[in-house]
């Protein structure tokens, strides 16, 4: 799984000769079968194989290992028994086998793999090991260990991707982006390797193409919750390269609204509401009326904060309008989080940054109670969104009873914890009790 930053690696000679390679690894008297029939399993020449050791160890290490087709000849042809770290650590991603496994020999002289250099503090490291393990338990429990890396693929391949990515949506709604995004962006990157070394047809290219553009949106939905907004941004990108890919109107759709989004939260309103506009003009999205209430309610909160209140109004009533005329079934794992509750929740949205605090103090607690217990997460978000209404109303006291209440034990979303702390921290320096 590819870390969330950029790891030095305690060990990781700069040899890059093939002479220098050879000091420190005794020669092997036999081929590397083993390595050989994993090439062929995968489908990748040898100058195919380097390619991806370098894009690897560029995720991993922050630069490529400066592999070329000569390093993957020498392995198979034994002459080497265990490639340096640089190289040794991206096939162990790429193939999804230990050292052995691969046909690479244990050394007595060789040294463990390598961790992240510096000094850590053992909270951090906690948490760290604590992520570690949640996404890797998360990569089987969603499936994604089971991606296609070869062969044909068929409609069968992707219902099963579809099925996943239908359990990525549903743990985003229930805890949160946390750790998520680092799980999201490995599907991505496998579906990537699928899409590049699978052989299939046109309309299983499309499909391919499309799950690639959903996996990336939900990537950023889960990186912008734990405040990684460049990277969020850039996946936004990917979906919307991968939607138009995929020449799917309703991926495209959603790739624009989220890239209008990241605009509104990095506090350009009005860009946003003129995509989330030209988003609504689209002919399909008339015949889609859950995602057209879900572009009038997010065009509703970009007119709050340019200034624009009755034109707020009138989307936030459009977007009620339209959801009437919604059908529950075929609706897509992505949009299912929008209910009458959520609906509920975009006004109160709206109508705090309109400033009308009381009114949207009445919608937030309409979404508490009429929200499904299975959105643990939009729970919290929007217990949060109700306590911030009743500060800017100058009540601490209720918003100290309110901000108490919430849980954040279950969820896993370093942008609700912020603001959490930011009303604890307000009732506080007003003497109110937490």
């Amino acid at each position: 799984m590819p870390p969330t930053g950029q790891f030095h690696l305690a060990v990781l000679p700069g040899r890059t000769t093939f002479e220098e390679e050879l000091m420190g690894a005794e020669v092997n008297s036999g081929r590397n079968t083993s390595l050989e029939a994993l090439l062929a399993e995968f489908g990748y020449t040898h100058e195919q194989l380097a390619d991806e050791v370098n894009r690897t160890a560029e995720q991993l290490f922050g630069k490529p290992a400066n592999c070329t087709d000569r390093h993957v000849r020498r392995w198979i042809a034994g002459d080497v028994q265990r490639p340096w770290t640089q190289y040794l650590l991206p096939l162990q991603e790429i193939f999804g086998r230990g050292p052995e496994a691969m046909g690479f020999l244990e050394r007595k002289s060789s040294k463990p793999l390598p961790t992240p250099a510096g000094p850590v503090q053992v909270r951090n490291a906690d948490s760290l090991q604590r992520r570690t393990f949640i996404a890797g338990a998360l990569v089987a429990t969603l499936g994604i260990d089971q991606t296609p890396g070869h062969g044909r693929l068929g409609s069968s391949d992707i219902e099963r991707i579809q099925g996943t990515i239908s359990r990525l949506d549903a743990h985003f709604n229930g805890l949160g982006g946390g750790a998520l995004v680092d799980v999201a962006v490995e599907y991505l990157l496998r579906l990537r390797h699928a899409l590049d070394h699978c052989v299939y047809g046109e309309r299983v290219e499309r499909a391919l193409n499309r799950a690639m553009a959903e996996v990336a949106a939900c990537a950023g939905w889960s990186a912008h919750d734990c405040g990684q907004h460049e990277r969020a941004a850039q996946l936004r990108n990917e979906a919307l390269q991968a939607a138009l890919l995929a020449r799917d109107p309703v991926s495209v759709t959603r790739a624009w609204s989220d890239l209008a989004a990241q605009a509104e939260h990095g506090g350009r309103p009005a860009e946003a509401a003129r995509i989330n506009r030209a988003a609504l003009s689209e002919r399909h999205v008339r015949n889609h009326p859950l995602l057209s209430s879900l572009l009038h309610s997010r065009l509703a909160d970009c007119l709050a904060q340019t200034g624009d209140p009755k034109s707020m109004g009138r989307h936030l009533a459009a977007a009620e309008r339209t959801y009437d005329r919604v059908e529950v079934t075929g609706t897509p794992s992505w949009l299912r989080f929008l209910t009458h509750a959520e609906l509920a929740g975009l006004a109160a949205i709206a109508h705090q940054s309109a400033g009308q605090y009381v009114h949207g103090e009445g919608h937030a607690a309409r979404t508490l109670e009429l929200l499904d217990e299975r959105f643990t997460r939009n729970r919290a978000y929007y217990t949060v969104l109700l306590a911030e209404l009743q500060l800017a109303q100058g009540e601490y006291e209720r918003a100290s009873a309110t901000a108490s209440s919430i849980r954040m034990d279950a969820v896993s979303s370093s942008r609700i914890t912020a603001r959490l702390e930011r009303v604890t921290e307000v009732i506080r320096s007003q003497g109110g009790r937490t």
